[in-house]
């Protein structure tokens, strides 16, 4: 059986490796600041852009032209600028405070907006969960390519964001333009999530950045093996619950996602057994 759904699976797969490589990096950043909700946030402002074009009659209401995506990518970079603004240590609201305001804001202008549209639930139900198995070899390139450049700009400035999420303190003090380098990085962090949401949908965008960093915490310290761990984490994981989702006929994007919780509780619990079977006795 799973040598017949394998072909079914081969672009899918391609992508989700495409989509955890960048987001199991972009992930320890967002884990390190204790912006958690960043990424749903800026998912979810993302999805606002999009929706409002699709109600635009010039753009002719299909979800996957050009006219659509930059909307969408221009909304997100507003949100991007406004919270490179924001700096928890600094403000008397919390950063967090502001994410969580925005993302509620913006998923209930989505459902106003979709109120005037048709096929409301099936678009609600796409922008949560996606549908990766539906993804196309041009549309993963393009991605691919996109999320390589992404990389490269991280790669080259990795000094001055990982001092920013990891001693934010360390990097004023140094005379750094935090506030400049924070809108780079959620400018940056603004584009590819407005990519993935296009192929996987918020939900299972926010686990490809969040659950491999948490799953990679439980067992490393440095940037490495985190990285290592939740890149290993995001493909398997991915894996299984396609594999789920064909073999079960289950909505492929809430499966992978549930597939990602569950073995996230199992890292979780290992964690906590391993210091007791290093204890015991040889």
């Amino acid at each position: 059986m799973v040598v017949e759904i394998l072909p079914l699976l081969v672009w899918p797969i391609i992508a989700s490796l495409v989509i955890a490589g960048i987001h199991a990096y972009l992930g320890l950043h967002v884990v390190e600041r204790g912006v958690i909700f960043v990424d749903l946030s800026l998912a979810q402002i993302a999805s606002l852009g999009a929706t409002l074009a699709l109600l635009v009659p010039a753009f002719g209401g299909d979800p996957h032209s050009p006219a659509v995506y930059w909307m969408s990518l221009g909304f997100t970079l507003i949100g991007a600028a406004i919270f490179s603004l924001i700096k928890g240590h600094e403000a008397r609201i919390p950063q967090e405070a502001i994410i969580g305001i925005t993302y509620a804001v913006a998923s209930a202008a989505v459902i106003v907006a979709m109120s005037k549209s048709t096929g409301e639930s099936e678009h609600l139900r796409d922008m949560l969960v996606g549908n990766i198995l539906s993804v196309q070899p041009d549309e993963i390139i393009k991605t691919g390519l996109l999320y390589v450049v992404i990389g490269v700009f991280h790669y080259v400035f990795r000094k001055q964001f990982l001092l920013i999420s990891t001693a934010p303190q360390s990097a004023t003090a140094q005379g750094m333009a935090v506030r400049f380098w924070d809108f780079l990085f959620y400018a940056s962090f603004g584009v590819v999530v407005t990519r993935s949401v296009a192929i996987a949908g918020v939900l299972l965008v926010f686990c490809y950045l969040i659950v491999p960093s948490v799953g990679a915490m439980l067992f490393a310290e440095s940037i490495g093996p985190r990285l290592a761990i939740g890149w290993v984490m995001g493909v398997v994981v991915s894996m299984l619950g396609m594999y789920f989702s064909v073999e079960f006929d289950l909505p492929t994007g809430a499966t992978i996602v549930c597939t990602f919780g569950t073995v996230l509780a199992a890292m979780a619990v290992a964690r906590v057994l391993m210091p007791k079977r290093r204890a015991q006795p040889v």
